[in-house]
């Protein structure tokens, strides 16, 4: 059994500026007892009117923001923090967010998630591409950084509340990319964690709502700063096939799986990946630890429908975003146009709904830790890795 509660409904002129339920409200014993779930509406500066839902499981705390297409700016797992110190302070309302500017990096304004997706119709490098216009004539155009979905407010939102075993505690978002003459993608999110775990689901179907062919970009932005992230952290994956972006990352591509302290001056370095993953399941697993070895947090996904991983190496002063981002995705976040040539680009039939998903489990221990680097070894003892020391024409424009 289940109890849902509609928070925003445009349809309907539904709309809660507050909300709250607890496990105790609900008459729910043992670990279900101590969640909760609230909802509130920022005031103030460039968080002015962003909705806030805090979901509780006792252990794991999210911090969901709807009105930024359902990202999660926030997570803490018993005390350990899950996020970054952005330069952005956020979480920034979309009204305040213009991504034409700087060159097409206006999407940059907005930037302080834990988790935020890039897409629907496009993601990566701000670039020239060609579409049809309003009259049916192809027409070069600029498609900004990391596309639109980040900034745009869901229009119907609900929680859902398993009340009887297995507890679970449900988020769920609908978020429309659209406009005429254009792409019309609907995202429905489910968001999804259960009292006293240490991960949290995010489940996403993105359905082509136009009565002709669409395209379809989708990249999830996970992004850790400290105590994660520090000198000696590092990424573990199993790797098949890696390449630096550019000569910038070909400077680091001797370290490409190590991180450095705050380094003021400290210019981003990207790394492509394809992941090898187990061949029944078909799922696979990246995981940042720490230098100690006693902390992470692993990402885990079905590489069928998310082919390709990207990382992220932005270890500047903190005073700038000292930052790492982990990034499973259908393409890799170059140009439209270059993944498109790549066949990287999804095509959407009309109709077609396509579904993606990702788990993020904190890892406190070293145990745990350890455990996921077995299972990461286990999958990398299906072939030697590939490790480009340059870029290469299949995944960067070289």
């Amino acid at each position: 059994m289940a109890r849902e509660w509609i928070l925003t409904d445009t349809t309907k002129g539904i709309w809660q500026d507050s909300f709250e339920v607890t496990g105790r409200d609900l008459g729910l014993s043992g670990p279900a007892e101590k969640i909760a779930v609230r909802k509130r509406t920022l005031q103030g500066g460039v968080q002015q009117g962003v909705d806030l839902i805090e979901v509780d499981n006792g252990a794991l705390k999210l911090l969901i923001v709807p009105t930024r297409g359902m990202g999660l700016w926030r997570g803490e797992y018993k005390g350990i923090r899950l996020g970054w110190d952005s330069p952005v302070r956020g979480p920034v309302h979309p009204s305040f967010v213009n991504l034409p500017e700087r060159g097409g990096l206006g999407w940059l304004y907005g930037f302080d998630e834990w988790m935020c997706r890039c897409g629907l119709d496009s993601n990566g490098a701000p670039g020239t591409d060609v579409v049809l216009d309003n009259n049916g004539n192809p027409t070069e155009v600029q498609v900004t950084l990391h596309g639109r979905i980040a900034n745009i407010p869901a229009h119907y939102v609900a929680v859902s509340i398993q009340t009887e075993p297995p507890y679970a505690i449900e988020v769920e978002g609908h978020v429309d990319e659209t406009m005429m003459f254009g792409p019309h993608l609907e995202l429905r999110s489910r968001i999804r964690t259960a009292p006293g775990a240490n991960y949290v689901d995010i489940e996403d179907r993105i359905t082509n709502c136009r009565a002709v062919e669409g395209e379809l970009e989708l990249l999830y932005h996970c992004n850790f700063g400290t105590p994660l992230l520090e000198a000696g952290a590092h990424l573990v994956a199993p790797i098949k096939e890696m390449a630096p972006r550019d000569a910038r990352a070909t400077e680091g591509v001797d370290h490409f799986n190590t991180y450095l302290a705050p380094t003021p001056g400290y210019i981003e370095q990207v790394y492509w990946y394809e992941l090898l993953a187990d061949p029944k399941t078909h799922l696979t697993v990246a995981m940042l630890r720490n230098a100690a070895g006693d902390l992470g947090c692993a990402i885990r996904w079905d590489i069928r429908r998310l082919p390709y991983f990207t990382q992220w190496k932005n270890t500047a002063g903190q005073e700038d975003g000292y930052v790492t981002g982990l990034e499973p995705g259908t393409n890799l976040p170059n140009t439209r146009k270059f993944e498109r040539e790549r066949g990287r680009v999804i095509k959407l039939s009309p109709g077609q709904t396509y579904t993606a998903a990702i788990r993020m489990e904190v890892l406190d221990s070293t145990q745990a830790v350890r455990s996921v680097e077995t299972e990461i070894e286990r999958l990398q003892s299906q072939q030697a890795p590939v490790l480009h020391r340059a870029p290469v024409a299949k995944y960067s424009p070289v």
